[in-house]
């Protein structure tokens, strides 16, 4: 394998367990799925679904940056959701994160739980 580097940067959560925030293997990068956590607190960021989803996001946004990358860079997305009744709102703010001529490949799974039994978690793979 080419060169393998671990991403991490204070304006994301720290990792809760035995994972990197991100790796940079070659010119592709695998992102941990992100929760509703405030990196700043550590506390979780509870209210509506669009909130937990806009908090993801911007999680995502500090590690992609870290990497010198963006959104216009994620090739793939994972959202895990606890209730799919909440897709349409999860979707929504997703969605103003990506041009949708250009967005990832992606799918969206409801799951039973999730870490710190959070609503939404989502993952992306970059690729510069």
């Amino acid at each position: 394998m080419s060169s393998r580097k671990i991403i991490h940067t204070s304006k994301a959560p720290s990792p809760i367990g035995p994972y990197s925030q991100a790796v940079m293997a070659g010119n592709m990068l695998f992102i941990s799925g992100q929760i509703a956590m405030d990196p700043n607190t550590g506390e979780l960021i509870s209210g509506d679904i669009k909130t937990e989803t806009r908090q993801c996001m911007e999680n995502l946004k500090a590690i992609l940056t870290k990497a010198s990358m963006g959104f216009e860079q994620v090739v793939k997305a994972s959202i895990f959701v606890k209730d799919m009744k909440q897709f349409a709102e999860v979707n929504e703010v997703y969605g103003s994160y990506f041009d949708s001529a250009t967005a990832p490949a992606r799918e969206t799974v409801e799951v039973a739980n999730l870490p710190k039994f959070v609503n939404v978690e989502i993952s992306m793979i970059a690729i510069r």
